[in-house]
């Protein structure tokens, strides 16, 4: 536990984070941010967490989006 101590991504589901993503910049925004089809295509938490959960890649970027965001 100690070593999760300065970690601000402790404790935040991949969902968490992406809600927090779109309520603070919206899809639009979200989209031109990180260029992913399940941001700029029919958007939609549930098929944006399917294909971050597939990408290591996108999710990085979805996390150092959060991380600059908080």
């Amino acid at each position: 536990m100690e070593e999760q101590k300065n970690n601000p991504l402790h404790g935040k589901t991949l969902e968490m984070i992406l809600t927090h993503l779109v309520n603070y910049y919206g899809w639009e925004e979200l989209g031109a941010r990180i260029n992913i089809k399940s941001f700029t295509n029919n958007p939609s938490i549930k098929s944006s967490l399917t294909f971050l959960r597939k990408t290591p890649w996108a999710r990085q970027k979805v996390e150092n989006l959060y991380l600059k965001s908080i």
